[in-house]
C-alpha cells in the first residue's frame, strides 16, 4: 500500500538489471504500480545466469564487499538469505604455493588491528612492500580518504612510493578488480573511494569478500521479480522498449512492439547507449546526450574450464599473477565446486579489463589459461580440462577514467529518471565503480526521486 498522503503511481522500470530491480523493488515497496521491462529472457543485465549442459553459470564470476551496503539491504528486502547465498571470507590476497605471489589474509579482528596483524604476518612482502603499504594507508587515512584532484591509480601509487612488488601483487590486481581499468588510465579518487568503504571502513566486516553460491540471476533479480508479483507488479521479458514519448497530461508513453502503454513515472535503467537511443527524440540538455555518448567500455572474461568432479583447490579461490607475455593472463581462479556443490571440479578464471585477452581468440584464450592452471598450481593434469566455455562481456563496465563527466539520475525531464551503474551523485566521494552496489545504489536514488 502507498503511505499515507502519497499518490499510487503507475511506473516503468526500463531494462531488468540490477538497477533496473533495485529500483523497481523500491517503488513497489512505496506503494507504487511498477511494471518491469526487459528485453532479454533472463533477468540481470551484465550479472546475470546463462547455461550449459544443466549447469547454471554466470557471464561473469563476481566478489562482493562486505562495504556493499545497499546490495546486502536491497537482498534482505527480497527476501534473500545473504548468509546462505554468499560465502564469506575475510580479506585476503592469496596466491598458490611457489607462483612467485604472496599470502596476505585478515583475520577476523575488529578494524584496523585486522589489516595491521594481516601485514605483520604476510607472506612473500619484503620490509620495503610492507613499511609501503604502511606508508600508503597512513596517507589515506590523514587525507580522509579524499582525492580533491583526480589523477591516474598509477601516478597515485608512485607519489606515494609503493614498490613494485607490492603494486604487481596487491595495487593492480585490486585495482583491476574494482574498477575493471588497467591502473595507468584508472582513476585514483574513485579507487580510494572503494579502499575507504572496504581496507578503511571502522567495521571489520565491511572489508570481506562474499563470495555468490547462487546464479547472479537467482541472487536478486528473480527474487525482485518475485517481490513484484507479491506486490501487485508486473515483470515483461523479451519486451524492448522503442520509443518514449512525453504527452501533454504529463504521463509518458511507452512503445513496446506493437504495444503503447501510458506510465505516470519512467526508470531508464538501461546502458548509456542505449539510455541515449531512447533520449534523443526527447527535449533533454544536449551535455545530457555528450556524457551518455562519451563513455568507453572495458571487456571482463570469464573461463569456465571443467575437470573430473574429484577435483579441488586447497582454498575456494586464489590470485593469479599475470603475464601476458607468458600467455599467463587469468587473474583470480575460483572453484566453484566449493560454492556450488552442483558444479564439483569446474573452475571460474577471471580476467578484467580484458581486451588483449580476447584478441587471442576464445579457444586459444581457453588453452593458454588452462596452461598457466597446471603451472602456477603444479598440477600438469589441469592443462587438459574436459571442456571449457569463455564468456566475455566486450562492455562489461566503463572505463572508470580520471574526472569522468558522469551523468547523475535526473533526466531534467519531469517524471523520467536514469539508473545504472554509471550515474554519480553530487558529491564525488560517494562516485563508485561499475559494479553491483554501484547498480543498485543508483537503482535505489532513482526510486527516490520518483516517489
Amino acid at each position: 500500500m502507498a503511505k499515507a498522503g502519497s499518490t499510487v503511481k503507475r511506473v516503468a522500470v526500463i531494462g531488468g538489471g540490477w538497477a533496473g530491480c533495485a529500483a523497481a523493488i523500491e517503488l513497489a515497496r512505496a506503494g507504487h504500480q511498477v511494471t518491469l521491462f526487459e528485453a532479454a529472457r533472463t533477468l540481470g543485465g551484465r550479472a546475470r545466469r546463462f547455461e550449459r549442459d544443466g549447469l547454471k553459470l554466470d557471464n561473469g564470476q563476481h566478489i562482493l564487499l562486505g562495504a556493499y551496503s545497499e546490495t546486502l539491504r536491497l537482498l534482505k528486502l527480497a527476501g534473500q538469505d545473504a548468509g546462505a547465498l554468499l560465502l564469506q571470507l575475510p580479506l585476503q590476497m592469496r596466491y598458490p604455493d611457489g607462483s612467485g605471489g604472496m599470502d596476505f589474509v585478515a583475520p577476523r579482528w575488529p578494524a584496523p588491528l585486522h589489516l595491521a596483524w594481516a601485514l605483520l604476518r604476510a607472506k612473500g612482502l619484503e620490509r620495503a612492500d610492507k613499511v609501503a603499504l604502511v606508508r600508503f594507508s597512513s596517507a589515506m587515512r590523514w587525507m580522509g580518504w579524499r582525492l580533491y584532484n583526480d589523477c591516474s591509480v598509477s601516478e597515485l601509487l608512485a607519489r606515494f612510493d609503493q614498490t613494485e612488488r607490492l603494486c604487481q601483487l596487491m595495487w593492480v590486481p585490486l585495482c583491476l578488480a574494482a574498477l575493471n581499468t588497467a591502473p595507468e588510465r584508472a582513476s585514483a579518487r574513485v579507487f580510494i573511494n572503494v579502499l575507504r568503504d572496504s581496507l578503511g571502513a571502522r567495521k571489520r566486516s565491511a572489508s570481506d569478500m562474499l563470495i555468490p553460491k547462487a546464479d547472479l540471476s537467482a541472487l536478486f533479480p528473480e527474487a525482485a521479480a518475485q517481490y513484484l508479483a507479491a506486490h501487485g507488479g508486473a515483470v515483461r521479458l523479451g519486451a524492448k522498449v522503442d520509443a518514449l514519448a512525453a504527452r501533454a497530461d504529463n504521463r509518458w508513453q511507452l512503445q513496446a512492439g506493437d504495444e503503447a502503454e501510458l506510465f505516470d513515472g519512467v526508470v531508464l535503467a538501461t546502458a548509456p547507449a542505449s539510455a541515449a537511443s531512447l533520449l534523443r527524440p526527447l527535449p533533454v540538455e544536449p551535455d545530457l546526450l555528450a556524457r551518455l555518448d562519451a563513455f568507453e567500455y572495458e571487456a571482463i572474461s570469464t573461463c569456465y574450464l571443467q575437470y573430473q568432479p574429484a577435483l579441488r583447490l586447497d582454498l575456494p579461490f586464489y590470485a593469479l599473477v599475470d603475464v601476458p607475455q607468458a600467455g599467463h593472463w587469468g587473474q583470480f581462479v575460483f572453484d566453484r565446486g566449493q560454492l556450488d556443490g552442483q558444479q564439483a571440479g569446474l573452475l571460474a578464471v577471471v580476467i578484467s579489463a580484458a581486451g588483449a585477452a580476447t584478441e587471442q581468440g576464445h579457444a586459444a584464450l581457453a588453452q593458454a589459461i588452462a596452461t598457466q592452471l597446471a603451472q602456477v598450481l603444479q598440477q600438469p593434469g589441469l592443462a587438459q580440462p574436459l571442456w571449457t566455455q569463455v564468456i566475455t562481456e566486450k562492455r562489461a563496465t566503463f572505463a572508470c577514467t580520471p574526472e569522468l563527466a558522469r551523468p547523475g539520475n535526473a533526466s531534467g525531464l519531469a517524471g523520467l529518471v536514469l539508473a545504472g551503474d554509471y550515474t554519480a551523485l553530487e558529491d564525488s566521494a560517494s562516485h563508485y565503480p561499475a559494479t553491483i552496489e554501484a547498480a543498485v545504489r543508483s537503482g535505489a536514488e532513482a526510486a527516490r526521486l520518483l516517489r
